[in-house]
């Protein structure tokens, strides 16, 4: 079921409002297959020099998907992946849904623990994992007590140029661990001797899952959330639709260009579902270069090396988080780098502070379009306009097309709100999953069924304004009650950040005797700075009304975040919780 016409008139020029079924009715790893037939010997990932053409990354899934046929994986099996962003990502990936697998992506930072919870929820029977001093031995813990059958460890040093495979073993620079179980398989090994034929199977691209993505995991036990092969192929296809850049000085907008015209920027982590269908997917449906970042704060002052891709490989999409802009504009190395290559950013994962937006395109000259999604939705919902001109900073502009979204009553979900007024966003689109693993009555609270449509409750607080473009206020559980007053984190960080000493912000609520909740803010300063709290409270006082204005500024060296770059709120909470016990 598609969208209707979302109510603007600054809706895209020649921008469709919905998308043909028949384009993403596929399984997920058509993807791959179609592009191996068009662009076959074209570039698709770049590793420290070392390239693979979508030709040799199908050859490869091919020989992964028949190795797990051949070990007994099933259709419907789970099979994890416990790596960074490594050039083995994508051929992976797609070799476990040629199997008929289910994918589970696991987050490379990981302890055992963490991982060992997550394979046995799944039910996952292999794993694949980085060669590595760190990454391997994690895993190999993990994988005690859990469903998991078969380790596969995998070396870089095939993927590299070379005399850089050479030098590196030469020199012992190709990480890997001090030794292997002997139970254990190497990639190379699997690879070398299956056959490029996967097994013939039949997908139900709407009922078949392709991916289970973990979320949830800063509120309490982590939840799956289950993700068809239509989730991801819709969101990709509506990115293309709704996608339009200038590629040349002086032209038009038009439809990105296919067949190798652009290199996408791989900083975001490929097992959170921002990273993989705005980067991994996106550049493989439309023939495109990827980088591979598997540490974007590597080097020497920390995110020099991916400043070292973007000039070296003339990135021109990054999709990113707003701290990853921020750490680009603080570097103190960055008027050294010819940026200039970069045409598009999309921003999601968390709000993006107008002067983060600002200063990043005056460093760079590149256009940022602020988006919003979760992992239970694919992840994209919505995205402002493509261009400077027809975008509003401070929203997430419209429902991508055949979308559809609702602002809802926060009590129960089932009431629509008019426009301005503040509710839940709920969300309904070929993108929403089917729903988490194993977990009937959380998926019973995010559920709606309104206008028969089928809606999930975001969790986000909202509303649409007098032009049609979406603002969040804030997360429901994050909003701070300060008198009678609802205070939203976000408003007063979005102001701190306009401080020209603050680099990142954080704002919570914590309990009060007066007021029942007080507003705190802990701040991180740019390199080389300082400030008193007394100058924060001034700057407070001139920017924002009193009830907002934090009663209570921490300085910290770092503010926790997500390894996809989320401020964590809630781990700030926690601790301040842990202080009043003592």
């Amino acid at each position: 079921m598609v969208a209707t016409s979302w109510s603007t008139d600054k809706w895209p020029k020649d921008v469709a409002t919905d998308i043909d079924p028949a384009e993403y009715e596929k399984p997920l790893f058509s993807v791959l297959e179609e592009s191996a037939k068009d662009y076959a010997n074209k570039t698709y990932t770049i590793f420290n020099d070392g390239t693979r053409t979508f030709a040799q990354v199908k050859d490869t899934a091919d020989r992964i998907a028949n190795f797990l046929a051949s070990s007994g994986i099933k259709k419907g099996d789970r099979v994890a992946i416990f790596l960074p962003n490594l050039p083995q990502y994508p051929e992976i990936f797609f070799g476990i849904l040629k199997a008929g697998a289910i994918c589970v992506t696991c987050n490379p930072l990981y302890t055992a623990s963490e991982l060992n919870y997550q394979l046995n929820d799944s039910g996952a029977r292999m794993v694949f994992c980085m060669d590595h001093p760190q990454f391997y031995p994690t895993a190999a813990e993990a994988v005690k007590n859990s469903s998991v059958e078969t380790v596969i460890y995998c070396s870089v040093k095939n993927y590299l140029p070379k005399i850089k495979g050479f030098l590196g073993s030469l020199l012992g620079k190709i990480p890997k661990a001090e030794s292997h179980d002997p139970s254990h398989r190497s990639f190379d090994d699997i690879v070398a001797s299956a056959e490029p034929k996967p097994p013939e199977i039949s997908i139900d691209p709407y009922e078949d899952p392709a991916l289970i993505i973990y979320t949830g995991g800063t509120t309490g036990k982590p939840k799956g959330a289950v993700l068809s092969h239509v989730n991801f192929y819709y969101n990709i296809k509506a990115l293309e639709e709704w996608g339009r850049l200038v590629h040349e000085p002086g032209g038009e907008p038009e439809k990105m260009r296919k067949g190798g015209f652009h290199t996408y920027l791989g900083v975001l982590p490929w097992y959170h579902s921002f990273g993989l269908t705005v980067c991994m997917l996106s550049a493989c449906a439309g023939g495109h270069k990827m980088i591979c970042v598997p540490d974007p704060r590597a080097g020497n002052p920390p995110f020099t090396e991916v400043l070292e891709a973007v000039q070296k490989y003339k990135a021109t999409i990054m999709p990113a988080v707003p701290t990853i802009f921020v750490a680009f504009t603080n570097h103190p190395n960055i008027d050294n780098y010819d940026l200039t290559s970069l045409m598009g950013c999309f921003s999601g994962g968390a709000p993006l502070p107008p002067e983060v937006c600002k200063q990043f395109e005056a460093k760079t000259g590149a256009v940022i379009f602020e988006g919003y999604g979760l992992s239970e939705t694919s992840p994209v919902v919505t995205s402002n306009p493509t261009s400077r001109e027809n975008r509003k900073i401070g929203t997430i502009g419209f429902p991508i097309p055949g979308t559809d979204i609702k602002i809802v009553d926060i009590e129960t979900g089932q009431n629509e709100l008019g426009k301005g007024e503040d509710g839940e966003i709920a969300v309904s689109g070929p993108q929403v999953m089917k729903g988490y693993w194993n977990r009937p009555e959380e998926n019973q609270a995010v559920f709606r069924h309104l206008e028969d449509r089928r809606y999930f409750l975001t969790g986000d607080i909202g509303h649409v304004d007098e032009e049609g473009f979406i603002i969040i206020t804030d997360r429901k559980k994050d909003m701070i009650l300060v008198g009678g007053f609802n205070v939203y984190p976000r408003d007063v960080e979005d102001i701190l950040y306009q401080h020209p000493k603050v680099q990142l912000a954080a704002v919570v609520g914590i309990p009060d005797e007066k007021s029942g909740e007080a507003v705190k803010a802990y701040l991180q300063l740019k390199p080389g700075e300082q400030a008193t709290e007394e100058e924060i409270r001034e700057f407070c006082k001139e920017h924002m009304a009193g009830y907002k204005r934090p009663k209570y500024i921490e300085f910290r060296d770092d503010i926790p975040v997500s390894p996809v770059g989320k401020v964590l709120r809630r781990v700030l909470r926690d601790e301040e919780m842990d202080k009043k016990s003592e």
